[in-house]
């Protein structure tokens, strides 16, 4: 009848036996079971123990081989046909269960007896029911009918009482159905009553519930029938106690084990076979040991060997093969925080943690209790192999009895379960339950964390949370609900177990909680781990996944169960790490393999056996519910003696109705502890830790610390000293700590100060910073060419900013002083050199209450100043990203107020306003939402890009990668520590104190331990012992430095983080107290660093600082961190986050203990660290890191760069500015990638040559800056001397001065210093919580680190799975990554940000104190010198030649117009004054001129070709070029839509030119919006004329003439918007362009219209196109007078003139001298105005050409000395083509056509007359226009290209040389520039005898004069009469040139011609039809032609002498 109770002893011994058989086949190498069972004294049992035997049973249950079983399970009915019960207190017989078929005719109908009576309880409750005396109903489970209940009745002696006990062995039972009574056997009830079982029928499987009659008389399901606590206990007391004793036995065979190649555990290529067995009771009824032989692993099968066993083996055998698939999902550990993986599924444990395990528990009275079914299958302890290469410690000294403080475990001797077997055997197995731990009792007032109640919903769904909730008795959510559903709480769950549970809510449905809600914490932490079938197709395309390889629950079971075995003692879940277990496990297995239902029990089982009893598995079959409410039951009610709790207990919930469900309940006091504080914002658990101190919760801790670890009072002893020394203190510096004197005499004492120790530092820009502002500014050019005119910076002549930064009083100071030291303020010219000291507080602005009115202020003035640029910059911008709808006061702080300001409407709607996002941590910025285009970014260069430009004495960054980095330097103290000692000290506590907050316990302790520090350095030695080592250290540190040799009273900064401003002040007030009590009180200071306060400091620290600095202001206090340089002081930072303060190089501790697991954000830990983060010397850090592996790669190093605050300034002892053995400016002003060699001198002086200060702090000293830009650098050779230079020398950028590359900076304070070299600067040590330190030293390879967490509290994770994040994901690389993955909470600022970024902002990103501030300084700087170079042009500022004073006119000065009388009066001036003819020919004047006397001296110095230019400021009259947009013309010189380019229409327009003899076609293209210029046919369709105006038309928005424009080459810089020039005003402007320019010239102006010029006139000169211009003018002349004369008006009414400008013309200017005596200077005026004024001229068709005169800086100092003048005129003329409808452009010419022009115009009588007092700028354009052509070969010889000369460009007809590819006439033109010399010698530098021109102005060199002739009757010529010409020259002359003409010219002796014809027949013709002969003598070898080939036209000449 099953097992008695005699023979519980032994079956329990022998079943311990058997699993550590199991443990030891495991680890065994060989074949065979180790002989354990020898060493137990067993009786005789009746179990067969031979393999064989076994055979036959597997036979019965089907014959199948095992193997075939092996994948698939074994599929049941039933869920729990394996959760076999070890006392099998069934009558049935041990064999495998065979269902007996039911006798035929009987009914076999589910929930039927045989008989065919119904017997579910849905259908009898109301019938009556005869129940025997003695006998009870209850309800059993039939699998086949999950859903009802039978009802049967069952004698009570046969079921156990409330307790679980007492129930007799065996069955006696009838059936209410049919009422046969008397069944004995429960196998025989079950088959009578068709529960058709599978497996061998128990009635504690299948008798369920109690039923019980309701109100109204029904029968209905009662409570639970308590047969046992289905936990399962995976080692009992005894285990723990046995676990302490170690055995020799346990190291005998697994040191074997070390033969097992580590591929075992899941490496790449695992084949390395390893054989073991190992016995199993199955619990498959049969009670046997089945063995089955050798299996075999190889990869990842598994394959049985030998001979199967029964059924239930076979499911173990394939369970484990499933479970070991899923473990070789892993191979390389998904990050693990575990030192040692598990091989295969063993992993390590910990003999730290004396756990018990959960038992059942003894109910309450009136309350029965879940069945809960032990496992048998109890496979403990680790596989012995290799894991990483190293074996396992195994020796005895290893076993360690106190909590491990290491958050590693490591498997211990202790952990062996052979151990464990060979002292006792565990307990009775009906008698097991584990109980919480005793504790303090707490007052029954304490207030519980909030609970988190969980919103029931479908499994899979999200599962919801509402806000924390108080406390509340009774019910949270009161809706009506079944039983199962509900949990109630106990009440005093905290108190009495010491630790509110965490439900971590896993896939299914969470019950209801009832009752004392506030004791449980319900967790969202790990569900998005299970919601992997939510993701997208997208998403998993991106993982590399598809939907057939997400994990089935059962799987994601088993792989949470490995992760929460494998965690260590003191670390708790993260989501993340988990979530990369799962995409691997989906990655390396697709689907998993197929777990049956029957298989996960056992499965969850043996995965949770390797935890070592931290994790334990309950299964329930109906709900959730039931494990949550047995679990907690036991949790409360169990006895306080027993310590040892599960970690972790994972709830599933095996049901057939929903599937498998599952939770998971924490239960480890620190891990519930610190996953309940996790779940509060940081606002919120310091809200927390308020309400505990003002409550005062606490007092039960402080008063435990009143006392010293001795056990003394503390207080008493501090007073007992203090009397002892009489007012004594300890000598502040110089001295010992043993060292008393009177306290008013070491008040006295002052530091020795030397001049040369001055701190106050040197504002210098790196390399780094220099690049990255030249990045920011490439940033905002590319915002303004992006052409979709959100930015156009042509309009901005000035910059001004404002810096937004978070609310602390500190960095305001710091940002104000970066401001004042750097300059900016004068250099962007917004204050004076005065001003800008005082007034840089005004540009930093708090984020605080205040910042509404000044941001008021600021906006105010960027809508009053549109043509000022401003840059909004938010500095530290991730500090506060509330927004502003959610935004609160939270904690004292304004939240929200960062989104009200920099995403307000008028912020983002002001066209002149940039805004500028500076962070460390943008993390919370680049979300999926964000407002800043990933284009906008900016991030800090890497190290690596950087590693080329470092000097070798430089200082490098050191930053959070290489704070990890250093722990593999392999040094005695590493720069990032854990203080293990006291992190033990804080377990104790926290497990006494379970009601407060971690935070509180770490900061009175933290408190403690400082004050005994100072104790035991001073009164109490004895107190060392119970200091940390680490504390003890910073102490003895902080308080010795000042005393040590050279030091002068210098010590280190220690900086301690305490978060809460109450414990702060509490630290504060207790560090303070202590030490003034020590007599300490004048070694250091102790300062509270809070945001909201400004930093107050002791008088005699004060006057320590003020003496070191030399400093002479009485007033003078510390403002900022880096004032305390070199002062010893303990600075408790406090606030919620460190808002980017910089501190000074003195800091040399960073005591970040209190930060723990409450900051698991990346931005959260890591600006913690940040805090220490610094520049170090580059060797500190290069030595050992060359040792290490390639980790160098993150961006967060720049190895240039400098603290935030920019300076690297030398160590204190060192000055900072020290000057180097190659001191030089380039190092310590605002370098430069240009600078001037002069500077690179090595100095020898003391001093630096910045110059010397002046007076404390401020008043700077005039330092040389580098402008960055500058192209050359112009500083004076000594700078020494020029640093002298006063303020005045400083000049802005105005429109009148060129932008000089070097101007006077008045921005550095700067020092001497006699420092021989630098000392090193190391970095700083930063001691850290075990938390913390675990997620930054990234310990193990695959360790979770930082940058895997969430960035920022504010964001979420967008996915549950997402690709894993490195650390080499550096930049743009990284924020794509966040951006795609992270989206905005809630209440996040980018929550509800527009979907398209703001085209104004960007973001600057870079690591802590690198030198960002420094950076967007330089930014600044440089962008305000890129608009004023925008906004100004280079134009020709060249002084005319200026003819000699002739006092003949002056009365015209005061006129505004000319008369027409007075100026025919005027001489004509043929000499081309303008400075560009200055190397052409001069023209011969019979007045002299300056000029003429000293040409020769001209012609000697070779002038460089370089030509004088300005840089003028723009005005707005200018003329813009392509790149130009504003509001106001972009409809102007722009398309709208694309399509717009279709709109312009073709025409072409035919005439007939007189000159060439035939017809012309030209092309006009012309917009739609132009065509009411035009006149066009009836049909609209032929161009007909260009309207003209009347010359009586007055209209003052009109201009009459039309404007042509020649361009060339110059589509994109040609200055062809003339709007503004016209000041919008109605004009034509046709631009003049080449027909294969056409296309370019459309694309870039498709608003105007272009004339294109015929094919034949791509290659010719600008003289062509002139001449098309004014034959189409006049021949368009003539048009419309005949088309107005049909309208009735006179043709000479009609407006003849046209207005020819070049493309270069930029402003013009209107000198016109005041009534007062001095001149005035130019004031720049429109285009329009100029021409209009010309079109008012009285009588103005009476002139054939108005223009004006060319623009230089002379024109500024003296007015004209005649308003008009006759004389050359060009660039912009206004031609009046009716009087000159005879005269032309020469159509071939390339260059001084208008010379050529202008003097046959006035040679033919015709008036030009020059408006002097308007000039013409002209902007020096370096591409395009008539620029040479490259004259090359013909056919060119790729070999050898040859440079041509001009003496080439000509040859001998007919010769072999080398013939050109370019135009005869270019040709000819130049060889007579360059060669003229070789043609007219005799009048080279001859100003008497010119060189007689006729009808055309050619020009032979500046060398050579020219008189020019026209030949036409009634010409007006120069008289020559007795003038003798040194040469003749004929071009192309046409038939006035007549022998008799020539004949009247009189020529020097030995006088050469030159004739110049088109061919050699015309040229031959012209010398006879000359007669030439007879008067010059020719030569065969004269002739010469351009060296064209025929097919080009060559020209032909031929020289000859006069004789």
């Amino acid at each position: 009848m099953g097992n008695s109770y005699a023979g519980q002893l032994k079956s329990a011994r022998f079943e311990e036996a058997l699993h550590n058989s199991i443990e030891a086949s495991l680890r065994s190498s060989s074949g065979d079971p180790q002989p354990i069972f020898t060493q137990l004294y067993l009786e005789p049992e009746p179990y067969p123990g031979n393999v064989e035997d076994i055979k036959p049973k597997a036979d019965l249950h089907g014959g199948e081989p095992p193997g075939n079983e092996l994948m698939n399970g074994h599929s049941s009915n039933d869920p729990e046909e394996l959760e076999e019960d070890d006392d099998s207190d069934s009558s049935s017989p041990p064999l495998p269960y065979l269902q007996a078929p039911a006798p035929d005719g009987c009914c076999t109908l589910d929930g039927f007896c045989q008989a065919g009576k119904d017997l579910r309880l849905v259908s009898i409750a109301t019938e009556p029911i005869e129940v025997p005396a003695g006998f009870e109903l209850v309800g059993a489970k039939s699998p086949s009918v999950p859903e009802h209940i039978l009802v049967c009745a069952v004698d009570r002696r046969f079921l156990p009482d409330e307790n679980g006990k007492n129930a007799l062995l065996g069955f006696s039972g009838n059936c209410v159905g049919c009422g046969e009574k008397g069944f004995r056997y429960f196998t025989e009830f079950s088959n009578h009553i068709n529960l058709k079982l599978s497996t061998q029928p128990k009635k504690q499987k299948h008798l369920k519930y109690y039923l019980v009659k309701n109100s109204q008389g029904a029968l209905c399901k009662g409570p639970l029938i308590c047969w046992k606590v289905s936990v399962v206990p995976l080692c009992s007391s005894s285990d723990c106690k046995s676990r302490q004793i170690s055995s020799s036995a346990s190291t005998s065979k697994p040191s074997s084990s070390s033969s097992h190649s580590s591929k075992e555990n899941g490496g790449a290529s695992g084949h390395s076979s390893s054989t073991f067995s190992f016995s199993v009771d199955v619990g498959c009824g049969n009670r046997r040991v089945c063995v089955i032989r050798s299996m075999k692993a190889k990869g990842n099968q598994m394959t049985t060997q030998g001979k199967g066993g029964c059924e239930g083996c076979r499911e173990m055998v394939s369970g484990i093969c499933i479970l070991k698939s899923i473990l070789f999902l892993l191979p390389d550990s998904p990050p693990t925080r575990t030192t040692q993986m598990s091989s295969v599924f063993f992993g390590s444990q910990d003999l730290g943690r004396d756990c018990s395990f959960l038992k059942p528990l003894s109910s309450t009275s009136g309350n029965k209790t879940l069945p809960i079914v032990p496992t048998a299958l109890r496979v403990n302890g680790p596989m012995n192999c290799l894991v990483d290469g190293r074996p396992p410690l195994l020796s005895p000294s290893q076993v360690s009895l106190g909590p491990q403080g290491p958050a590693y475990r490591t498997p211990d001797l202790g952990d062996s379960p052979a151990s464990s077997a060979m002292n006792s055997g565990p307990p009775k197995k009906r008698h097991r339950s584990w109980h919480p731990n005793s504790l303090v009792p707490v007052p029954p007032t304490a207030v519980p964390v909030p609970a988190i109640r969980p919103i029931v919903c479908s499994p899979g769904a999200v599962l919801g949370m509402s806000s924390p909730q108080p406390p509340v008795a009774g019910v949270i959510q009161p809706q009506p609900v079944t039983a199962g559903e509900t949990v109630i709480v106990p009440d005093n769950l905290l108190n009495s177990s010491g630790v509110r549970p965490v439900i971590l809510i896993g896939h299914g449905t969470l019950p209801y909680f009832y009752g004392n809600v506030g004791d449980i914490v319900v967790s969202p932490l790990l569900v998005s781990c299970y919601k992997s079938s939510q993701l997208t197709e997208k998403t998993l395309e991106t993982l590399g996944l598809n939907s057939s390889q997400l994990l089935c629950v059962e799987t994601m079971i088993l792989l949470t169960l490995q992760y929460l075995a494998r965690l260590g003692l003191v670390q708790i879940p993260l989501r993340e790490e988990l979530e990369q277990i799962v995409l691997k496990a989906m990655l390396c297995c697709p689907r998993g393999p197929a777990i049956s239902p029957s298989q996960l029990p056992w499965l969850a089982r043996l995965e949770a056996s390797v935890s070592g009893g931290s994790v334990q598995v309950v299964v329930t079959h109906n709900s959730l519910g039931e494990g949550i409410s047995e679990s907690l039951r036991s949790l409360s009610d169990g006895p306080h003696h027993q310590k040892c709790l599960p970690t972790y207990v994972v709830i599933i919930c095996a049901s057939k109705m929903s599937g498998n469900e599952f939770c998971v309940l924490v239960l480890g006091k620190y891990q519930a502890r610190a996953l309940a504080e996790g779940m509060l914002t940081t606002n919120e658990f310091l809200k927390e830790i308020s309400y505990e101190l003002i409550t005062g919760k606490v007092s039960i801790l402080a008063s435990h610390f009143k006392t010293t670890s001795l056990g003394d009072n503390l207080d008493k002893q501090l007073v007992r000293y203090q009397r002892r020394w009489k007012g004594q203190v300890i000598q502040p510096f110089q001295g010992d700590v043993t060292d008393h004197i009177h306290s008013q005499e070491a008040a006295g004492m002052s530091p020795p100060s030397e001049r040369a120790e001055l701190l106050s530092k040197l504002f210098q820009i790196y390399p780094t910073q220099l690049s990255v502002a030249r990045s920011l500014l490439s940033q905002v050019c590319s915002i303004a060419d992006s052409g979709t005119q959100n930015l156009d910076l042509g309009r901005f002549c000035k910059v001004d900013f404002l810096v937004l930064v978070p609310p602390s009083h500190i960095l305001v100071h710091q940002t104000a002083q970066r401001i004042r030291q750097s300059g900016v303020l004068v250099d962007l010219g917004i204050e004076d050199v005065c001003s800008a000291h005082q007034k840089s507080d005004k540009y930093v602005v708090r984020l605080d209450g205040e910042v509404h009115a000044k941001m008021e202020a600021f906006m105010r003035k960027v809508k009053q100043n549109p043509y000022t640029l401003f840059v909004l910059i938010h500095d530290n911008s991730h500090v506060d990203l509330t927004s502003a709808l959610s935004g609160s006061v939270c904690h004292g702080e304004l939240q929200g107020l960062a989104d009200r300001v920099v995403n307000c409407q008028e912020v983002l709607d002001a066209m002149n306003l940039l805004v500028l996002q500076v962070s460390c941590f943008p993390y919370t910025l680049q979300t999926h939402q964000s407002r800043i285009s990933i284009h906008n970014e900016v991030h800090w260069p890497s190290g690596e890009s950087l590693q080329g430009e470092q000097p070798p004495n430089e200082l490098l960054y050191f930053g959070l990668r290489d704070y990890s980095s250093s722990l593999q330097w392999g040094v005695a103290s590493p720069i990032l520590r854990c203080d293990d000692a006291f992190e033990k000290m804080v377990h104790t506590l926290l497990e006494r104190h379970p009601h407060l907050h971690s935070m509180v316990i770490r900061s009175y302790l933290l408190i403690q331990q400082y004050t005994e520090a100072m104790m035991a350095l001073t009164s109490s030695p004895s107190l060392r012992d119970h200091i940390t080592p680490e504390t003890l250290a910073m102490v003895e540190d902080l308080i010795n430095a000042p005393g040590r040799e050279g030091s002068q009273g210098r010590g280190h900064m220690l900086l301690v983080r305490v978060p809460s401003l109450q414990l702060a002040m509490l630290a504060r007030e207790r560090l303070e107290d202590v030490r003034d009590k020590l007599g300490l009180q004048l070694c250091f200071a102790v300062l509270l660093g809070s945001p909201a306060t400004e930093l107050n400091l002791q008088k005699n620290f004060t006057n320590r600082l003020k003496a070191w600095r030399g400093c002479e202001n009485e007033d003078w206090v510390p403002h900022t961190y880096e004032d305390l340089e070199g002062l010893p002081c303990i600075v408790i930072l406090t606030g919620k986050d460190p808002l980017g303060e910089t501190f000074p190089r003195s800091l040399k501790y960073s005591d970040l203990r209190l930060i723990d697991s409450s900051y698991l954000t990346r931005t959260a830990l890591e600006q913690e660290v940040g805090l220490a983060c610094t520049h170090v010397t580059m060797g500190v850090v290069h030595e050992p890191k060359k040792a290490m592996a390639p980790r160098e790669s993150d961006g967060e190093k720049a190895t240039t760069g400098l603290n935030d605050g920019d300076e690297l300034e030398r160590p204190q002892s060192n000055g900072s500015a020290a000057t180097r053995t190659s001191g030089s400016l380039a190092e310590n002003g605002v370098s430069s990638s240009d600078i001037a060699d002069s500077f690179q001198r090595p100095s020898t002086s003391t001093c630096p040559p910045e110059g010397a200060i002046t007076s404390d702090m401020g008043t700077a000293a005039q330092g040389f800056k580098q402008e960055c830009d500058s192209v050359e650098s112009q500083l004076s050779s000594n700078p020494s001397k020029a640093s002298k230079a006063p303020p005045s020398l400083y000049s802005s950028s105005s429109s009148s001065s060129p932008s000089s590359s070097s101007t006077q900076r008045p921005s550095q304070s700067t020092q001497c210093v006699r420092e021989p070299k630098p000392t090193r600067v190391s970095p700083r040590t930063v001691i850290m919580s075990r938390a913390a330190y675990s997620l930054l030293a990234g310990e193990s390879g695959s360790q979770l680190s930082s940058f895997s967490l969430l960035p920022h509290a504010d964001v979420a994770w967008s996915s549950p799975l997402r690709p894993l994040v490195t650390h080499n994901l550096q930049g743009e690389e990284r924020s794509m990554y966040y951006r795609e993955w992270t989206i905005a909470r809630q209440h996040h600022a980018d929550y509800e940000a527009p979907s398209v970024p703001h085209p104004r902002r960007m973001l600057l990103s870079g690591p802590p104190q690198v030198g960002k501030t420094g950076a967007y300084l330089q930014f600044l700087r440089i962008l305000f010198r890129m608009l004023i170079r925008l906004l100004e042009v280079d134009v020709y500022d060249e002084e005319e030649e200026e003819e000699e004073e002739t006092s003949e006119v002056t009365t015209l000065v005061k006129t505004q117009l000319p008369d027409i009388e007075e100026v025919r009066k005027l001489p004509f001036d043929p000499y081309p004054r303008d400075p560009k003819f200055r190397k052409a020919s001069p023209v011969y004047t019979d007045k002299r001129s300056k000029c003429l006397k000293d040409f020769k001296q001209e012609g000697e110095s070779h002038t460089p070709d370089k030509r004088v230019t300005k840089s003028i400021r723009l005005s707005r009259f200018a003329a813009h070029n392509a790149f130009h947009h504003c509001e106001q013309c972009h409809h102007y010189c722009e398309a709208g839509p694309a399509t717009q380019l279709s709109e312009c229409t073709f025409h072409a327009f035919t005439f007939c030119s007189s000159m060439l003899g035939e017809e012309v076609q030209l092309q006009f293209v012309i917009p739609k919006a132009k065509e009411q210029h035009f006149v066009f046919s009836q049909q609209g369709s032929h161009l007909e004329s260009m309207r003209l105006p009347l010359v009586s038309t007055k209209d003052p928005d009109r201009l009459k003439s039309p404007i042509f424009t020649p361009t060339t080459g110059r589509q994109e810089h040609g200055l062809l918007n003339i709007y503004h020039a016209m000041e919008g005003a109605t004009h034509l402007h046709i631009l003049v362009v080449k027909q294969f320019e056409m296309p370019l010239y459309r694309k870039y102006w498709p608003n105007h219209i272009l004339l294109v010029l015929p094919a034949v006139f791509n290659n010719t000169g600008v003289g062509a196109a002139r001449f098309m211009i004014k034959e189409l003018s006049y021949h368009n002349l003539e048009l419309e007078r005949n088309r107005l004369e049909e309208q009735g008006v006179k043709r000479q009414d009609v407006w003849p003139f046209i207005v020819m400008m070049d493309d270069s013309c930029v402003l013009w200017n209107s000198h016109q001298p005041a009534d007062s005596s001095e001149t005035s200077d130019g004031t720049n005026v429109s285009l329009k105005m100029v021409l209009q004024h010309m079109e008012n001229t009285p009588k103005i068709s009476l002139y054939a050409m108005c223009g004006t005169r060319r623009w230089s800086s002379s024109l500024a100092r003296k007015s004209p000395s005649h308003p008009f003048s006759r004389c050359h005129l060009h660039d912009l003329v206004m031609l009046n083509v009716d009087l000159t409808q005879n005269v032309h452009y020469d159509l071939n010419r390339y260059s001084c056509e208008e010379v050529d022009f202008n003097l046959r115009v006035n040679s033919s009588g015709l008036l030009l007359c020059r408006f002097n007092y308007f000039s013409l700028m002209k902007k020096h354009i370096p591409v395009g226009g008539n620029k040479d052509f490259l004259v090359k070969p013909k056919l060119v010889d790729m070999g050898n290209p040859t440079s041509i000369s001009p003496p080439q460009y000509v040859c001998a007809p007919d010769s072999e040389q080398t013939l050109l590819d370019a135009p005869a006439q270019f040709l000819l033109e130049r060889f007579l520039q360059s060669c003229s010399h070789r043609l007219f010698p005799k009048a080279v530098r001859n100003r008497s005898n010119p060189v007689l021109s006729i009808d055309s102005y050619l020009n032979i060199s500046p060398e050579i004069s020219v008189c020019y002739i026209n030949s036409r009757p009634h010409s007006t010529n120069l008289n020559h009469q007795g003038l003798l010409f040194s040469g003749l020259l004929l071009y192309l002359c046409d038939s006035f040139v007549v022998s008799g003409l020539l004949k009247k010219f009189r020529f020097l002796k030995g006088a050469t011609l030159c004739v110049i014809c088109q061919d050699r027949s015309s040229l031959r013709q012209t010398i006879v039809r000359l007669e030439l002969e007879d008067e010059w003598q020719f030569r065969l070898r004269d002739e010469f032609q351009t060296a064209n080939c025929s097919d080009d036209r060559p020209l032909y000449f031929l020289t000859g002498r006069h004789v």
